[in-house]
C-alpha cells in the first residue's frame, strides 16, 4: 500500500496522525482498501455464490470459522477508545481471527436506554461501521467482512430514523402492500449506514393479551401474520426468491421459532403449553409461508420451550421440521442470551458449554448478540464435544448470508447522503399515511367526526385530556426520531384559531415511562386525584371532551428478566384512569375516548360509557397529525382488528378461531369478547350483497374464488376490508369454527359499488388428519364473507372425491 493510500485511510477513518486529528469528509475513500488474496476465487463477484463460499471454506482455520460464528455488543468497549470509537488494534488483540458479526453499531456502548446512552448521529454510525469493516478488510488474514445488524421492528432504532406504527398497529392496516413499502423505507435507513441484516419481522401468533410482547405481533390469526410476513420480508429483502440483496435491502430474520405467542400464565418467555396440531394449525403456519414465497435470510429460535424443549435444543423445532420438512437452508440465529438460559432459566444444562453443545446439535448456528456460549467452540471441538462438520456447516451459512449480502464487493458506506435523508419528507408521508390507516374506530354514536364552525363564527372549546394526550408513544424497540408530533400538537396545529383547545393531563400513568428502566413504578393514587380535579376544571365549560388513556412503553412491554417485568393480570387501564374516565363521564359533554396502546386492553366502562372510541396503538411519529384528522374527519378510519379484545381476563384466551366445543357460556358473565376480531367501523355505511363461488364443486388440491359487491352507501369516502372466513362442516379431527382465509382492503366513494374479487388458495382447505399428515379431506364448507369475522354472510362449497 502506497504512502497516499495510507493517507487516505487514515483520513476516511478519523485516525490520529502526526498532523493531529483529520475531519472525516462527507464521501469516505473506502474503495481505496486493499483486498487480501485479491485473486483467490472466492473475491470473484462472477462466480456462483457456493463456489466462492467452498473456496473461502477450505482456506479458513478452525479458528477463523469459529469467529464467525459470533458477535459482539456487551462487551464493546473492549474493542473501542475512550471515545467510543472503533480501536482496530484492540480488535485485533481481542478477535485475532475475525469476528462474524457486529450487534446494533448504532448504540455506543451496548444496551440501555438511549436516552442515558444516546446513540450515535447517522455521520458517527457510518464512520464506526466504515471502521469495523476496514479492520476486517485489511488487518484480518482472509478480509471477511463483518455483518451487523440493527432491531427495526417499526422502524430503525437509532437516531434520526423515521418511527412507524408499531407492528400491532401495521397490522391493523390489513394492507400488505402498505407494510410491504414501509419495510422497503426501512430498509433503506438501515442499509444506508452500512447495516445489512435487520432482527425482524416477528412472525409470531399472539394469543395471550396479558403477554407485553403482544405489540410487536401481527395479531391472533396465522393468516394475517402470515400475509403481514411476507410482505414485511418482502419489503426488507425483496420480492421474489432470489437471496442476493438488491441496493437499499437488508437480510430479514424471522422471528420466534416458535410458540412464543401463548406462553404458560402470559408471562414471557414462559412455557407454551402447545400440542404439536395447535402448532402446525397456528404457530407454524406464518413461518413456513415466509419460507415457502420469500428468500427470508435468517430464522431466530424462541426463547420459550415446547413439551419441555427448549427451542435453542430442538432438532425437531430447527432441523426435523424448520430444515428437513419445509426446506429451509438459511441461517439460525440465537435470540439474545437465550444459549446460556438453557443454563440460568431452563435448567437443562449444567454450564455455558453444555449450552452451547446442545444448540450446535439443534443447528443453531450464531450466538447472539455477544457469543458468550459459542466462544467456547474452540475448547469444545478440542474436547470433541462439537465436531468440525458441524462447525463447517454453520460457517458455510454464514458466509453465504454474507455473499449474498455483496459484503465482499461493498462493506463500505462511500456517499452520506442517502443516510442524512433519513426521517426527512419521504419518511414522515409515509409514517404519517401508516398511521392514518392503522386507527380502528370501534364506536361512534354520532359524536365523530368533530366539525369547526366557519371563518369569523363562535368557537367552540375542545378539551383535550389524558395522560397520552401529549405524548407520542411510540412502543418498544423505538428509535428517536428527528420529530414526533404529539395529539394535542396534532389537533391544535388543525383547529387553528377555529376553536379554543384547552388541556390537562387528568393523571399520570408511571414515575417513568422509559421502555428501558427496570423499575415500573406507578403514579402516587393521590397524586392523581388532584390532577383529576384539576382537569374537571379545564374541561367543565368545554363542548367536547377528547380524553387519551392507555398505556406507557412501561405498562406492557417485553418482560426479559425477573428485574425487569412486562406481562400483566389485569387487561383494565392501569391506575386511576377509569376515575378520569367517570369524572369527564359525569361532565355530560360529549365524550371521545382515544386509546393509545401497545395491547388489547379491556375497558369495560369504556366501552359502555364513551360516545366515540378511537384505537390508535402507537401509531408511530405522525400520531398526532393521523388522529387529529380522524378525529375530525379529514380522513376516515378504516383500520379492523387484529386481535379480539376480551371483555375481561376472565376470558383469556379468547380468540374467534376457537374449537367448537368451546366458548359455551360463564356464570354471570357474557362469553361474547367487547370486540371481535376483524372489527372497525368507518365515518360512512358499508353494505355486502351476497357471495358468489367461482365454483360450487371442487377437488382436492384446487382453489375457488369468492366474488362479494361492497356498495358505499353513505356520503363519505371510506376503506372497508373484505374479510373471508371458512368452516369445514365435519372433519375426522376437529377444526375452528371459522378460519380466515382470504382479505383485500379497498376504498370506495359515496355511492361506488366494487365487485371484489378474494382467492382462496388451494391448502386453506387441507387439515392435519389423524395421523399428523396434511390432506384435503371431501366434504361440504361452509365460506363466509362480511367486515369482520362475526357479521358474516355464508354460502356453501362442496370439495369433491
Amino acid at each position: 500500500m502506497n504512502k497516499m493510500t495510507r493517507v487516505m485511510l487514515m483520513v476516511s477513518a478519523g485516525i490520529m496522525t502526526g498532523l493531529g486529528p483529520i475531519a472525516v469528509p462527507a464521501v469516505a475513500q473506502d474503495s481505496t482498501v486493499e483486498r487480501p488474496m485479491a485473486d483467490a476465487p472466492y473475491w470473484n463477484a462472477s462466480l456462483p455464490v457456493e463456489d466462492r463460499v467452498a473456496d473461502l471454506l477450505a482456506r479458513m482455520t478452525a479458528e477463523e470459522k469459529m469467529a464467525q460464528m459470533i458477535s459482539t455488543w456487551t462487551n464493546k468497549e473492549e474493542i473501542q477508545r475512550e471515545d467510543t470509537f472503533f480501536d482496530p488494534a484492540a480488535a485485533s488483540e481481542r478477535y485475532p481471527h475475525g469476528l462474524g458479526f457486529f450487534t446494533r453499531p448504532s448504540d455506543l456502548r451496548g444496551p440501555g436506554s438511549p436516552r442515558l446512552n444516546t446513540p450515535r448521529s447517522i455521520e458517527e454510525s457510518i464512520r464506526y461501521i466504515n471502521a469495523v469493516q476496514r479492520w476486517a478488510r485489511e488487518e484480518t488474514r482472509l478480509g471477511i467482512p463483518v455483518l451487523a445488524h440493527e432491531e427495526s421492528l417499526h422502524g430503525l432504532a437509532a437516531l434520526n430514523a423515521t418511527s412507524f406504527p408499531q407492528s400491532i398497529g401495521l397490522a391493523s392496516t390489513w394492507n400488505t402492500d402498505l407494510v410491504r413499502e414501509v419495510n422497503d423505507y426501512i430498509a433503506s435507513e438501515v442499509r444506508a449506514r452500512g447495516v445489512h441484516q435487520v432482527l425482524s419481522p416477528v412472525v409470531d401468533v399472539a394469543r395471550d393479551p396479558r403477554w407485553g410482547r403482544i405489540e410487536e405481533t401481527f395479531g391472533e390469526d396465522p393468516f394475517l401474520v402470515g400475509e403481514m410476513g411476507v410482505a414485511a420480508v418482502e419489503g426488507l429483502q425483496g420480492v421474489g426468491t432470489d437471496p442476493r440483496l438488491r441496493e437499499g435491502q437488508v437480510l430479514a430474520t424471522l422471528k420466534h421459532m416458535t410458540g412464543h405467542g401463548q406462553p404458560e400464565s402470559g408471562t414471557n418467555v414462559g412455557p407454551a403449553q402447545i400440542s404439536e396440531r395447535t402448532l402446525r394449525e397456528m404457530f407454524f403456519p406464518p413461518f413456513k409461508e415466509v419460507i415457502d414465497r420469500t428468500a427470508i435470510a435468517a430464522v431466530m429460535a424462541s426463547y420459550n420451550e415446547i413439551d419441555g424443549i427448549p427451542s435453542h435444543s430442538s432438532t425437531w423445532l430447527l432441523e426435523d421440521v424448520l430444515r428437513d420438512e419445509w426446506g429451509y437452508d438459511g441461517a439460525v440465529v440465537s435470540d439474545y442470551f437465550a444459549i446460556e438460559e438453557m443454563v440460568s432459566r431452563h435448567l437443562i444444562a449444567e454450564d455455558i458449554p453444555a449450552a452451547a453443545v446442545l444448540a450446535m446439535n439443534a443447528g443453531v448456528d450464531i450466538d447472539f448478540p455477544d457469543g458468550v456460549s459459542y466462544r467456547n467452540l474452540p475448547q469444545l471441538l478440542a474436547d470433541g464435544r462439537v465436531t468440525m462438520d458441524q462447525i463447517d456447516t454453520a460457517v458455510e451459512r454464514i458466509l453465504t448470508l454474507k455473499f449474498n449480502a455483496g459484503l465482499f464487493e461493498d462493506p463500505f458506506v462511500t456517499d452520506t447522503g442517502p443516510a442524512l435523508a433519513s426521517n426527512t419528507e419521504q419518511g414522515i408521508a409515509l409514517a404519517r399515511t401508516a398511521a392514518e390507516q392503522s386507527l380502528v374506530l370501534l364506536k361512534n354514536d354520532g359524536v365523530l367526526p368533530l366539525s369547526l364552525p366557519a371563518e369569523g363564527a363562535d368557537r367552540p372549546t375542545i378539551a383535550v385530556i389524558g395522560p397520552n394526550s401529549d405524548v407520542a408513544r411510540l412502543g418498544g424497540y423505538y428509535g428517536i426520531p428527528r420529530d414526533t408530533v404529539t395529539p394535542l400538537e396534532g389537533i391544535r396545529d388543525l383547529v387553528g384559531d377555529r376553536a379554543d383547545v384547552v388541556h390537562a393531563t387528568g393523571v399520570r400513568i408511571t414515575e417513568n415511562d422509559d421502555w428501558w428502566a427496570d423499575e415500573v413504578e406507578l403514579v402516587d393514587p393521590e397524586e392523581n386525584r388532584r390532577l383529576i380535579a384539576e382537569a374537571v376544571e379545564v374541561a367543565r365549560d368545554a363542548d367536547t371532551i377528547i380524553l387519551f388513556v392507555g398505556d406507557t412503553e412501561q405498562t406492557s412491554r417485553e418482560g426479559w428478566a425477573e428485574e425487569h417485568l412486562g406481562d400483566r393480570t389485569s387487561l383494565d387501564l392501569v391506575g386511576e384512569q377509569n376515575e378520569l374516565f367517570e369524572a369527564m363521564r359525569a361532565l355530560g359533554k360529549p365524550l371521545v375516548t382515544v386509546l393509545v396502546n401497545g395491547r388489547p386492553p379491556s375497558y369495560p366502562a369504556v366501552a359502555e360509557g364513551a360516545d366515540a372510541i378511537l384505537e390508535t396503538w402507537y401509531a408511530g411519529e405522525q400520531q398526532g397529525n393521523a388522529i387529529a384528522d380522524a378525529l375530525f374527519g379529514r380522513i376516515n378510519p378504516g383500520g379492523k382488528l387484529p386481535v379480539t379484545v376480551a371483555r375481561n381476563v376472565g376470558q383469556v384466551p379468547n380468540f374467534y378461531n376457537y374449537k367448537p366445543s368451546a366458548r359455551r357460556g360463564y356464570l354471570f358473565s357474557d362469553v361474547t369478547p367487547l370486540y371481535p376480531f376483524g372489527y372497525g367501523l368507518s365515518y360512512t355505511d358499508f353494505e355486502f350483497g351476497a357471495p358468489v363461488l367461482s365454483a360450487q364443486t371442487i377437488r382436492p388440491g384446487e382453489g375457488v374464488t369468492v366474488r362479494v359487491p361492497v356498495a358505499n352507501v353513505g356520503d363519505m369516502a371510506g376503506d372497508e376490508v373484505v374479510q373471508v372466513y371458512l368452516r369445514d362442516q365435519v372433519s375426522s379431527v376437529t377444526r375452528p369454527v371459522k378460519e380466515l382465509v382470504g382479505f383485500q382492503r379497498v376504498t370506495l366513494q359515496p355511492g361506488e359499488t366494487r365487485e371484489v374479487d378474494i382467492a382462496i388458495r388451494p391448502d386453506a382447505f387441507a387439515l392435519w388428519d389423524r395421523d399428523m399428515q396434511r390432506r384435503v379431506e371431501p366434504g361440504a364448507f361452509t365460506i363466509m364473507v362480511g367486515p369482520n369475522s362475526q357479521d358474516l354472510q355464508e354460502t356453501e362449497l362442496v370439495v369433491s372425491e
